[in-house]
């Protein structure tokens, strides 16, 4: 059986890795000449069980309704409307009482995303900047840590060990802080790495499986037919017996043309790249994870000599401009909080967050029996890939009736 994954970002090739383990012949199809070239190009780097928190809530809603004026807010909303974020965003406020139940899921998706997640790595010997130092949550002000704390108690739901730390304990963990903080949160579990390189990396290593890869080719036309699914590349047209949707904010339309409703929103993030050229800065940059949740930053150490620090929301459709004054807040955070730590080459981006409505990943079948999904992880997508692959996987092969193990459950069985 042979199955088209549309998209070669982080999901894409997660998708293609478990599909191939379990017996498919599988090609996988991008616009971009190499994989992991959009979204999964540089985001903050965070594997975080420990953010695993929905969005869908009052008290985001009232923090946007305040930023909307803030050129350099956290949360940027443009005011000129569309249907389609004014249907997105009522779903988004449709959402608000799943809340809790949809944080415990995110969290339990993330831990259980974990083991598969290495194991792809280490079967492909992936070279990612995988930093186990866990992440650490500070806070500034008592009501954040108030809130933080029942925010926790959904983890603990979820099963998620983390601990709580003093003020002093946040600072003898990030040794490098400048700021006075009132406590935080360290989650040992938690890991950071380079998503560029583990999606590059892993989709380098299913080529020489043979896995096929349609690269820099631009979609025309995808539908499903009973005998097969149809994608038009060009004036070429290929023939599949099934597809998986996972084209991050280009799922929206192709879902269109497969007759299902996948309403994602493009959120877009921004981030730097810290090039730490001497030895004081890279003294001076952390190597275990921060989130500042005040300021909605992450960070992360990519190895000896570079420092990713990202965040920000923006509802601005999709509009992939890297605008000056939505980075110049993440240089600022980075002199303010860490001032050992030279500014002085800052690699900028900007990448497009493939948003549900109620932040859950939609993973499954489409409506019709050869589509299925693997997209909208939002701000997710690299912590979560590793389960919502397996499972669209399984979800595959239980449709065309794969019922042996995979090619590695058989190798594993072979040498016993």
């Amino acid at each position: 059986m042979h199955i088209a994954v549309l998209g070669a970002g982080i999901t894409g090739i997660t998708t293609a890795f478990q599909l191939h383990d379990r017996g498919f012949e599988v090609t996988v199809i991008d616009r971009q000449r190499y994989a992991g070239m959009e979204t999964s190009f540089a985001n903050g780097g965070q594997l975080s069980a420990s953010n695993g928190e929905v969005w869908n809530s009052w008290a985001t809603v009232f923090k946007g309704l305040k930023w909307m004026l803030k050129s350099d807010a956290p949360l940027l909303v443009n005011p000129k409307p569309s249907w389609h974020k004014i249907s997105w965003m009522g779903e988004f406020l449709a959402n608000i009482p799943h809340y809790k139940a949809n944080t415990i899921e995110t969290a339990r998706m993330a831990q259980a995303a974990r083991g598969v997640f290495v194991e792809m790595a280490e079967r492909a010997g992936i070279d990612f900047n995988h930093e186990p130092a866990g992440i650490v949550h500070f806070y500034r002000k008592e009501k954040d840590m108030a809130a933080a704390r029942k925010t926790n108690e959904l983890y603990k739901a979820a099963g998620l060990e983390r601990r709580e730390l003093s003020p002093a304990e946040v600072l003898a963990a990030v040794p490098q802080l400048r700021t006075d903080v009132v406590g935080g949160y360290m989650t040992e579990s938690d890991t950071t790495g380079d998503i560029h390189k583990y999606t590059f990396g892993l989709a380098q290593w299913l080529k020489g499986e043979g896995v096929h890869f349609e690269m820099g080719r631009e979609i025309v036309e995808a539908k499903a037919e009973d005998d097969g699914v149809l994608i038009q590349l060009g004036t070429e047209k290929l023939r599949f017996d099934g597809v998986v949707v996972s084209a991050g904010v280009g799922s929206r339309k192709l879902a269109q043309g497969f007759g299902d409703r996948v309403n994602i929103y493009p959120v877009k993030g921004y981030s730097i790249t810290v090039q730490l050229d001497d030895e004081k800065s890279q003294q001076g940059a952390p190597w275990v994870s921060i989130l500042d949740d005040a300021a909605k930053i992450v960070t992360s150490r990519l190895g000896r000599d570079r420092f990713r620090v990202a965040g920000t929301a923006e509802f601005n459709g999709e509009n992939r401009d890297i605008r000056a004054d939505r980075i110049k807040p993440l240089e600022k955070w980075v002199e303010m909080y860490f001032p050992d730590v030279s500014t002085e080459r800052c690699v900028p981006w900007a990448g497009l967050r493939p948003m549900m409505p109620n932040m859950m990943p939609r993973v499954g079948r489409g409506k019709h029996p050869r589509v299925f999904y693997n997209t909208g992880h939002g701000h997710l997508g690299w912590t979560l890939s590793g389960v919502t692959a397996a499972t669209v996987g399984d979800v595959v092969a239980s449709a065309y009736e794969m019922e042996r193990p995979s090619v590695h459950s058989m190798q594993k069985l072979a040498a016993e």
